[in-house]
């Protein structure tokens, strides 16, 4: 047989992208028209054909920014090169099927699924074998779906196989060209979960310092079960919000090597990632106080809002940022069983406010010094830092004028026998709001101002002072 009439037929999903354009629409859907997106769900009772097309009807996808695996692409431009047909045929929809075939520019004929028509597995062979005839094309593929098609291909080239493909193909006796294997899950499953920025939920312990229960084990036990309530809710957010974040993810210069973004992590695996985050979390919050299982849900409703909108809404994003900060505190609180200080709290709010406009100061720094005028997926551009900084540090020194006040007030003697020690803390926290702005204006920040704070030496020296300052008007 002549080389050049050998076609080579390309599956889409996790083979030429390494995604899901089924998942990726219904979470572009969800996002950006919610209602209508749930109510597409009802439609599967009518095929996954229908449902597609309703998806692709109401998500629209950037194709230039699908992660694309590089050797599946080489393969499809030697191919051109060399003369053959290359055609993509994919169980897709054909909306998305047509938009990267005109992107990558390299196909001679797209066959992908419509309205009617589910292009997958049987349905697929039964198309290319009429086109192609027996053995008369090369077909790439990932799952055991695919196996339909293997069987009258000339040739199975399998990427990033399912568990069970190779031994499936194998049974079949149907020998195959293994083109790339994926890696290790573990590592982008941990690289997902985001485990330094368990770090924030440090602030659960708040409530029981300042309440001096430093040595009370039951106290010490219910703050640690609340750390990891929250660690483990909190890593679910993140997965959800990258999950929905996809896009914007992909045209960020760090992000984009986000586990979900680049593809390392499958998005079913996303899915399902977090739905077990979130049953773990309440697992454990269940053996706290009701009130810390009531705050651990709203601290994921606000999550869940912020990921789908609020995130997008200037000013909203900020203040629900500083909530979600504000939530662990009073978490704490919950989780131990006392009532949280109007002190703490307003000190609290004020501070952790600060923090999230220098988050977003941060993030429009590196933006301009990108070159870009826009953040992706928020309501900021370069044209507002200044009026981002003009709101976070005086929400900063609002929060050392709530602890001045502290001091002065009837509560404070009943806690500490040398009050007027605690002054020095004031000028300590002046001087660390100024100089952490004063980094972010440098362009040095990180992304996360309270990581940042957990690791830089400066902010640790400060803190130590701050709390022998603390221990010394004991």
């Amino acid at each position: 047989m002549d080389e050049t009439t050998v076609a080579l037929c390309i599956d889409l999903d996790q083979t030429l992208v390494r995604t899901d354009l089924l998942l990726e629409s219904g979470l572009k859907a969800l996002k950006d028209r919610p209602v209508a997106a749930v109510a597409a769900l009802f439609g599967l009772v009518r095929g996954r054909a229908h449902l597609k097309q309703r998806l692709a009807e109401l998500a629209e996808l950037r194709v230039d920014l699908l992660p694309y695996h590089p050797a599946v692409l080489a393969l499809a431009q030697t191919a051109k090169a060399a003369g053959r047909p290359v055609v993509l045929a994919t169980a897709s929809n054909r909306k998305y099927a047509e938009q990267i075939a005109l992107h990558l520019g390299i196909f001679d004929a797209v066959h992908a699924s419509d309205a009617a028509t589910n292009l997958s597995a049987r349905v697929k062979a039964e198309r290319l074998l009429g086109l192609y005839g027996e053995g008369g094309f090369d077909y790439i593929g990932d799952s055991r779906k695919d196996l339909a098609v293997w069987r009258h291909a000339r040739r199975a080239i399998v990427v990033n196989p399912q568990p069970g493909v190779r031994s499936a193909l194998a049974r079949n006796h149907l020998p195959h060209e293994l083109l790339s294997r994926r890696g290790s899950p573990l590592s982008p499953l941990i690289r997902a979960l985001r485990p330094h920025q368990w770090l924030k939920n440090t602030m659960v312990f708040v409530p029981l310092l300042a309440a001096h229960l430093f040595l009370d084990l039951h106290a010490i036990l219910g703050a640690v079960a609340a750390f990891l309530a929250f660690s483990l809710m909190a890593s679910a957010g993140y997965v959800i919000n990258d999950l929905l974040d996809l896009e914007a993810d992909r045209q960020h210069a760090r992000k984009r090597q986000r586990p979900l973004a680049c593809g390392d992590l499958p998005i079913g695996w996303g899915l399902a990632l977090a739905a077990v985050l979130v049953a773990v979390a309440a697992a454990v919050g269940a053996w706290l106080p009701p009130l810390f299982l009531v705050v651990l849900g709203a601290y994921f409703a606000a999550t869940l809002a912020y990921s789908l909108h609020l995130k997008r809404r200037m000013t909203l994003d900020v203040l629900t940022l500083a909530g979600l900060y504000t939530l662990r505190v009073i978490g704490g609180a919950a989780a131990i069983g006392i009532p949280l200080s109007f002190w703490l709290l307003a000190f609290s709010m004020f501070l952790l406010l600060s923090l999230a406009y220098l988050k977003r100061y941060a993030e429009l720094e590196s933006l301009r010094r990108d070159g870009g005028d826009w953040a992706s997926g928020r309501g900021y551009g370069i044209k507002d830092l200044e009026l981002v900084r003009g709101l976070g540090i005086p929400a900063g020194y609002s929060a050392v004028m709530v602890l001045a006040l502290y001091i002065n007030s009837p509560e404070v003697r009943a806690l500490y026998r040398d009050p007027q020690i605690i002054w020095l803390v004031c000028p300590l926290l002046l001087y660390w709001i100024a100089r952490t702005w004063s980094i972010a204006h440098r362009g040095l920040m990180h992304d996360d101002p309270l990581v940042f704070a957990i690791a830089d030496r400066g902010s640790q020296a400060t803190l130590l002072l701050c709390v022998l300052a603390l221990w010394f008007a004991l």
